[in-house]
């Protein structure tokens, strides 16, 4: 009887030492050294434009400049982890060496990242000031900003209820658009081939071209009851025919991401195509388009800057005959300002609404 070879010894791997953090560190450094020089270059370039600048101005730029040192300190920080690294590392304490070399690199990534940010701002301000301040008074000029905001906010309102009116109804005919698409069986065959031209053909012309077809040709022609409809009115049907093709895209979408189990127990229950629709998939589906939704609403407030085509003294149309009498921009900036102020809160109801909608099914936000 043999005996059973002995068992081979197990080897084991050496422990990967932490990685070093010098290297990374000194990176960090000299990009935030850049950036900080980059800040007090353009900061300077800024001091000199202004115009014989108040001790209080010249203390806030000096304020800004050591701010942007900041980098800096946190990069340097790096390098005393990393003499904490090599501390461990020489008393055989990996674990400790590891979680050293960890802060270490954080820290580097972090001056990084505000070196950059700290740059990207230093061109902003290195650009506006530029060619002694062409940029800042051809858009920033603030007599012709102070001046002009006044009646331009005013036309602005143009803006906002032709939005408001276009995205009411874009709802409606959206939601229509999309039901005709996706009715079953030969019986809706032709209502689904006229759904998918609309939607085709008014996703792919321009909104200005709609805009201008509208407003114009359906005067010439003398369409009845539409040949008596105010500009604005007008305006807000053009801008409800294109739209209402992408939100139809939006509505059809979330209907069809709805499980098809749904529509199975709801017609076993009973209830018709119809009610079904109703009462169990719409429900459901516009839960989850109102982040889309919204996005396309956004979209559609800024192109009310083209209304102005039509003939409509919108925000954008006294803001270009404000332009021309002072031969500056600045008032159009005032527009720009306007539209971002309503536009902002939007985005960020949005971005709450798709936050809330992952946590609600389980993702993460």
């Amino acid at each position: 009887m043999t005996s059973a070879p002995p068992a081979a010894a197990e080897v084991s791997a050496p422990p990967t030492p932490p990685q070093p953090v010098v290297p990374i560190a000194v990176v960090a450094v000299v990009v935030a050294i850049a950036s900080a020089a980059a800040s007090a270059s353009s900061l300077r370039s800024l001091h000199r434009m202004l115009d014989d600048p108040s001790l209080t101005v010249t203390v806030l730029l000096v304020v800004l400049a050591l701010a942007a040192l900041l980098p800096v300190v946190v990069g340097l920080r790096a390098f005393g982890t990393a003499r904490a690294r090599a501390v461990h590392r020489s008393r055989g304490d990996l674990a400790g060496a590891r979680h050293a070399a960890a802060i270490g690199r954080e820290h580097a990534y972090t001056a990084m990242g505000y070196a950059f940010a700290v740059a990207i701002l230093a061109g902003l301000v290195w650009f506006t000031t530029a060619s002694d301040g062409a940029i800042t008074n051809t858009f920033l000029r603030w007599e012709f900003l102070k001046s002009s905001f006044g009646v331009v906010t005013q036309a602005f309102w143009v803006n906002v209820r032709v939005a408001a009116g276009a995205q009411v109804l874009v709802l409606i005919v959206g939601l229509l658009i999309a039901i005709m698409r996706l009715l079953p069986g030969r019986a809706g065959r032709p209502l689904r081939w006229i759904a998918i031209a609309y939607v085709d053909t008014f996703r792919a012309i321009p909104s200005i071209i709609v805009l201008y077809l509208v407003g114009f040709g359906l005067k010439l022609a003398q369409v009845p009851v539409v040949k008596d409809l105010s500009p604005i009115w007008l305006a807000v049907i053009a801008l409800t025919l294109t739209y209402s093709g992408y939100v139809a895209e939006v509505y059809r979408a979330g209907i069809e991401s709805i499980h098809p189990s749904q529509w199975a127990a709801s017609r076993s229950l009973g209830l018709s195509y119809g009610m079904t629709l109703r009462t169990v998939i719409i429900p459901q589906a516009v839960r989850r388009i109102v982040p889309p939704l919204l996005n396309d609403f956004i979209g559609l407030q800024k192109d009310t800057a083209l209304i102005g085509v039509m003939g409509v003294t919108d925000a954008f149309t006294q803001a270009r005959l404000s332009a021309s009498n002072a031969f500056n921009l600045s008032p159009v900036i005032v527009v720009a300002l306007l539209f971002v102020l309503i536009t902002i809160p939007q985005a960020r109801f949005v971005d709450h609404l798709m936050a809330k909608e992952h946590k609600r099914t389980g993702g993460t936000s």
